[in-house]
């Protein structure tokens, strides 16, 4: 304990850095997102305390504020960005679903062309035919195979 007061008193970035690897590896270990904020806020403290040796109390509060700004700040701000409501982004067809397109070629029997995200595709329609030129929106997919619907003019 007096090793760890010594080190402290002479570096105190060493402690609050070891605080941070702990977190750190804490958070690599159960992938739950609330340990990566108090890691960086150690880390941050660890600097601010090398820099101006504040005290440790101040210290200790500094990390409770930059702990607890940060870990609101990630689950208010950060939260809309990473849950997607977009299908998977590993697949690439399921993406073009709501994407809009445009009609190529007639439409027979339900079954037509259509040219949606810069790309020609097969597509089947359940509702009265587009026209050439008309602007759909992509359904669903089936196979390589668009399910579309017309939008109105």
């Amino acid at each position: 304990m007096v090793a760890l007061q010594g080190l402290y008193a002479t570096h105190p970035f060493w402690p609050w850095l070891a605080l941070a690897a702990l977190f750190l590896a804490i958070e690599v270990a159960t992938g739950t997102g609330w340990l990566l904020w108090p890691a960086a806020s150690a880390f941050v403290v660890g600097l601010l305390a090398e820099a101006l040796h504040p005290g440790l109390a101040l210290e200790l509060g500094l990390f409770a504020v930059l702990t607890i700004a940060s870990t609101y700040l990630a689950r208010r701000f950060l939260r809309p960005v990473l849950e997607s409501t977009s299908p998977d982004l590993n697949d690439p067809l399921q993406r073009l679903v709501g994407q809009h397109g445009q009609v190529m070629a007639a439409f027979e029997q339900g079954r037509g062309r259509v040219f949606v995200d810069g790309k020609d595709w097969a597509a089947e329609t359940d509702d009265p035919a587009p026209l050439v030129d008309q602007t759909v929106v992509v359904t669903g997919v089936d196979g390589a195979v668009l399910k579309v619907r017309a939008l109105p003019a």
